[in-house]
């Protein structure tokens, strides 16, 4: 294992929220990439959940749920008709299509790309006719008011809020996770369901309306809610055969660590390795992170017979924190745990 010392602490121990960034500086000790194994698998299925609707009088947003594959998903292709528009990254599973015509009737379909490059059916085809054109607007519509929420099981939560005004009439309704668009609905609609979320998990919503000349109104104060607890609770976002180990080089004993990251839909370049209870240290993946084994080693001490509490969590390509690993006890001298 590749030593780290210049991340230790005067005291020993590495200092809270070091963070040790693996590509250019490769301080981690795997930082390359194994294709997964289909075996005899065959490509990606067709994307469901698929729908369309107007953003504006030249946009569409266009929705997915997440198409899972043994070898995983490299990205998914957007198509209005047969044209392809948009090649858009695994962890996404939205986009919006501009540069469309006023009062058009559009088609849309998607379908995912492995990462073997194998290309899955498309999804059922889906419509959406963009408003007029309106001219001269640089009016935005008012914020959205009294904008509220409720949790709906571990999963998902419902949004409502008070419609907005506008000179020429909304459009459509944004719905944003943090600073992040996650959602849109027709300017008919003061309420919707986001689902795909994570148990036992706080989040923060706002709305913002939009009207045909892609104005955007002021975000609505914040919606914040933790969804409820669930049978998995995080755990099937941990990393897993996570083992650790110590060994000695110079007089000093090192924390080994090796895990598989957790499977998502893109690529997890985070983690965060929990120490006796505290945070130890956050590894970054300033290149390729790896999606098969990934390993660490840091500085622990130069006793013998300490033990040491340890676990490790990714940040996935949501942004939110995924479940932590379960906890192995190791001991300077001593061997694998």
């Amino acid at each position: 294992m590749r030593r780290v010392p210049d991340l230790v602490s005067r005291h020993g121990r590495l200092p809270g929220h070091v963070v040790a960034v693996c590509g250019a500086l490769v301080l981690l000790a795997a930082c390359g990439r194994s294709a997964a194994d289909d075996g005899e698998g065959g490509g990606p299925g067709a994307p469901t959940g698929v729908t369309a609707a107007a953003g504006s009088a030249t946009s569409v947003h266009v929705m997915w749920n997440a198409v899972t594959s043994t070898s995983g998903i490299s990205a998914y292709q957007v198509y209005r008709g047969t044209t392809k528009v948009k090649d858009v990254p695994p962890s996404e599973h939205m986009v919006d299509v501009p540069r469309l015509s006023p009062a058009t009737a559009y088609v849309f379909t998607v379908r995912a790309r492995d990462s073997r490059g194998r290309l899955g059916p498309r999804s059922r085809e889906v419509r959406a006719t963009t408003p007029a054109a309106v001219a001269a607007d640089h009016s935005a519509p008012t914020r959205p008011l009294t904008a509220r929420g409720r949790v709906v099981g571990s999963r998902a939560v419902q949004l409502s809020w008070s419609a907005s005004t506008d000179d020429r009439g909304v459009a459509s309704y944004d719905i944003y996770q943090g600073t992040t668009k996650i959602h849109s609905v027709g300017g008919s609609q003061t309420a919707t369901v986001v689902t795909g979320l994570r148990p036992r998990t706080s989040y923060s919503f706002t709305v913002r309306a939009r009207d045909a000349a892609d104005n955007l109104s002021p975000a609505s104060a914040p919606v914040r809610l933790t969804t409820a607890p669930g049978s998995d609770d995080g755990r099937g976002s941990a990393p897993t055969s996570f083992h650790a180990a110590t060994h000695r080089t110079d007089g000093a004993y090192y924390l080994d660590l090796d895990w598989v990251p957790p499977r998502t839909d893109g690529v997890v370049t985070e983690y965060q390795v929990e120490l006796d209870g505290s945070p130890a240290t956050s590894l970054v993946w300033g290149g390729t992170a790896p999606r098969e084994k990934a390993s660490y080693s840091f500085y622990l001490g130069r006793d013998a017979g300490i033990s040491h509490r340890v676990r490790i969590r990714a940040e996935l390509p949501d942004g939110t924190w995924g479940g932590f690993s379960p906890t192995r006890t190791v001991t300077t001298g001593q061997g694998r745990s």
